[in-house]
């Protein structure tokens, strides 16, 4: 996708491997050009799509940007969304929203993804026998 360089997609997934270094939670970015739809239907389309709710502690964070539509959506499985404050996804994205406001969709992203790392650590701290049960590259959508 030509709105990601290589080099930005590292950064991306380099932050994902940082953050599922320090817990036993899961994180998937989706990156699409355009969002048919709603944002959050998108999103959990993509959550279900790839097996996001099935991971064993259900500590699953799905990432979604529609980066020319400027749309995105965080969506957390059960186990993590029972643990954090009401207010976690929003105050989560609200930090990502001040760096896409200024055009820096990967700061935001990894950004929203170090946000998340910390609560999922708190939670759901990596154990001695933890296993990757997600891969951590970033997928590219359908549109």
């Amino acid at each position: 996708m030509e709105a990601f360089s290589s080099e930005e997609q590292e950064k991306v997934v380099h932050a994902i491997s940082v953050a599922e270094n320090r817990t036993s939670g899961e994180i998937r970015v989706v990156i699409e050009k355009h969002c048919p739809g709603e944002v959050f239907e998108r999103a959990t389309h993509y959550f279900e799509k790839l097996g996001m709710h099935q991971t064993a502690l259900r500590n699953g964070v799905l990432i979604y940007l529609a980066s020319e539509d400027h749309k995105f959506s965080i969506i957390g499985d059960a186990g993590i969304n029972k643990r954090v404050a009401d207010d976690f996804w929003e105050s989560t994205k609200e930090i990502m929203v001040q760096e896409f406001r200024n055009g820096q969709f990967v700061t935001g992203l990894t950004k929203g993804i170090e946000h998340a790392a910390e609560q999922l650590a708190k939670f759901y701290p990596r154990q001695h026998d933890d296993i990757n049960e997600l891969p951590n590259d970033i997928v590219f959508g359908d549109n």
